[in-house]
């Protein structure tokens, strides 16, 4: 049914935990594969995606480069686009597959689906991060890649796929979403916190907001992929 797609460079530390949180979905064959696209690694990322069966391609270096041939490899009807350091919450699945059965059952039109954010750190800053976010998507309807993207291969075909970007590849794609075709799933997509807390939250969160404010004065997505870090 689904084909989860994860682009990786140099994820070694982080991509047991995301393969991790997959393999109950895999047994109840929600998910159908777990395509691994990665840009280069230079550490055992690959000897772990190899471990744990996933089917492991190569692909040039850049995440909407690598996302998109993912989706070219993958087999299933559905794809779901998923970060290496991000881990989806238990009972995920049970979500997504409602999601899918409305859709293809015709009780909702065609729609992609996101995850709700979170980090994986204790505090005040963190819980203030999702809290952004949160309202970043109620009045924009704008996630991140990093809450996951579910999209049948119909829409995403539609849409054009993933563009060869530096960066924002990601918001790139949703705002070519039409009205009322992104829902939010009540599920967490438990994204890490370690960029917060080496940069500092503060210091994070306003490089964060003023790339995506650059995006939008439409400033080439390599030279905010310099700024972005």
């Amino acid at each position: 049914m689904i084909s989860v797609i994860i682009p990786t460079l140099n994820a070694e530390r982080m991509l047991g935990p995301t393969l991790t949180a997959l393999v109950p979905a895999v047994v109840d064959g929600v998910v159908q594969e777990a395509i691994l696209v990665d840009g280069g690694s230079t550490d055992e990322t690959c000897v772990i995606a190899e471990a744990a069966g996933t089917h492991l391609i190569k692909a040039p270096q850049g995440r909407g480069t690598q996302l998109d041939a993912g989706a070219a490899q993958a087999r299933g009807d559905w794809l779901l686009f998923l970060h290496a350091d991000t881990v989806l919450d238990p009972g995920w699945a049970d979500e997504a597959q409602s999601f899918i059965e409305r859709v293809e059952s015709g009780r909702r039109k065609s729609a992609a689906a996101a995850f709700r954010f979170a980090l994986d750190d204790d505090g005040l800053m963190p819980r203030l991060v999702e809290r952004m976010v949160a309202l970043r998507c109620l009045l924009l309807a704008l996630p991140y890649g990093d809450q996951g993207l579910l999209i049948s291969r119909n829409l995403y075909n539609r849409l054009g796929g993933f563009r060869p970007l530096a960066l924002m590849e990601d918001v790139d794609l949703v705002r070519r979403l039409r009205r009322g075709e992104l829902v939010m799933l009540n599920a967490r997509a438990v994204t890490s916190a370690q960029r917060y807390r080496r940069e500092g939250y503060l210091a994070r969160g306003l490089r964060n907001l003023g790339c995506i404010l650059l995006y939008y004065l439409r400033v080439p997505p390599r030279v905010l992929a310099r700024l972005y870090g």
